[in-house]
């Protein structure tokens, strides 16, 4: 039974590792104005992003397998957790090609990477709450 608290226990602060990360980046977005200090500050909190994603796919996949359980709950956590994946890697993708010069493709790429946070958090509370009903 203890191995089914640690894992519970390290997906719990996962989670909000996760989402400290999204606000950080978020943030991050919205105050700096210089965009080679975004990209440096952006690029580094990027492994941290999906290191937490894969402790909580990891640590929720442990939960489920000790539980005997694949209820809509995990049916639901998974697309979502692939889903920030996938999103954080094309947020990315993106960002990298920017040049310094370049000035309206980093504004541009400054709305769309509000959007897809404000959409990473959004994704979060969703499952939170159905998770919360269900």
């Amino acid at each position: 039974m203890e191995i089914m608290h640690e894992a519970l226990t390290a997906h719990i602060y996962a989670i909000y590792l996760f989402i400290i990360i999204m606000l950080f980046n978020f943030y991050s977005v919205i105050s700096v104005d210089d965009f080679m200090k975004l990209a440096r500050r952006l690029k580094f909190m990027t492994p941290l992003y999906h290191l937490t994603n894969a402790v909580i796919m990891y640590s929720g996949a442990i939960i489920a397998a000790y539980a005997h359980s694949f209820s809509l709950k995990v049916i639901l956590m998974i697309p979502a957790s692939i889903f920030l994946m996938v999103i954080e890697i094309k947020r990315y993708k993106k960002m990298r090609v920017i040049k310094s010069s370049d000035e309206n493709l980093q504004n541009e790429f400054r709305a769309y990477a509000k959007k897809i946070y404000k959409i990473e958090l959004a994704v979060l509370v969703a499952v939170f709450l159905l998770v919360r009903v269900m």
